[in-house]
């Protein structure tokens, strides 16, 4: 399937993504402030997931005239895209998305990786030929990883954790945070062309004060009022041959280091 794909996203536009299924919530909070702060610089859209009774399950209803069909369920998502034959609600996600220059994620936490529904949402919304497609007809490597059909845009992740900064940091028992969101970081955002902003990160979430909720909300609408002076993460992009022929890093780069930090070009 030869895809051919490109949305470039339209100034001043955000979409803030937010997974806690309760609304009396820190989540919550931190959803409405957040998103009102950052509507004074963005034209904000939002989806709240649980409150959309958003479906996570990737299933025959993403496949449109594919479903009954047997076969490769990624290509045919993306032949269903294609073809205009998506469910509604991911259309509507799609066009979100798409519209879209700066991309906030929000969750808590949950069992060290995010909660099913928001992992549905990209299993479902960043199909073949939207998202990511074939291959770059010049270099002939797929367009991923730092490539793709939503390159122009930034991502900031907002994570919710239940833990201190020293149990989930860099030698912490529960593993590095930086290493646990390098899945969505990385395997996600990157892969699809967003460049990643740094990780916001909120310990202790289930044991601030009044004082202390109130401190990070105004951590994180500060954050969001200066957020377009952030660098982003420089990971390391197919294109530029750093990988080639094996899609392992080149041996001669960072030699005997297997850490995740080897994906990130300032390391060399």
């Amino acid at each position: 399937m030869k895809i051919s794909i490109s949305h470039p996203p339209t100034p001043g536009n955000a979409l803030w993504l937010h997974a806690h299924p309760r609304h009396e919530s820190f989540n919550h909070l931190l959803f409405t402030e957040g998103a009102k702060a950052l509507g004074e610089r963005y034209s904000v859209a939002t989806s709240d997931l649980y409150a959309q009774r958003f479906d996570p399950v990737l299933g025959v209803q993403d496949l449109g005239e594919l479903a009954d069909t047997a076969g490769n369920i990624a290509e045919q998502a993306g032949e269903a895209y294609l073809r205009g034959q998506l469910a509604p609600d991911v259309e509507e996600e799609q066009a979100k998305l798409a519209a879209a220059e700066l991309l906030v994620i929000q969750f808590p936490l949950w069992w060290y990786g995010m909660p099913a529904i928001l992992k549905g949402w990209f299993d479902r919304v960043l199909t073949s030929g939207f998202a990511y497609g074939d291959n770059d007809p010049e270099l002939g490597v797929p367009r991923r990883y730092g490539d793709g059909g939503l390159t122009g845009r930034k991502a900031l992740i907002i994570v919710t954790a239940g833990e201190d900064a020293r149990s989930i940091g860099p030698r912490g028992i529960s593993g590095d945070i930086e290493s646990l969101m390098f899945p969505l970081t990385h395997g996600v955002l990157w892969y699809v062309g967003i460049d990643v902003l740094d990780l916001h990160v909120i310990h202790d979430g289930d044991a601030l004060d009044p004082d202390a909720v109130q401190r990070e909300v105004r951590r994180l609408t500060e954050r969001l009022r200066t957020l377009d002076d952030e660098p982003v993460l420089p990971f390391r992009r197919l294109r530029d041959g750093d990988y080639r022929g094996t899609r392992a890093l080149a041996p001669e780069l960072l030699p005997g280091r297997t850490d995740l930090g080897i994906h990130l070009a300032s390391e060399n």
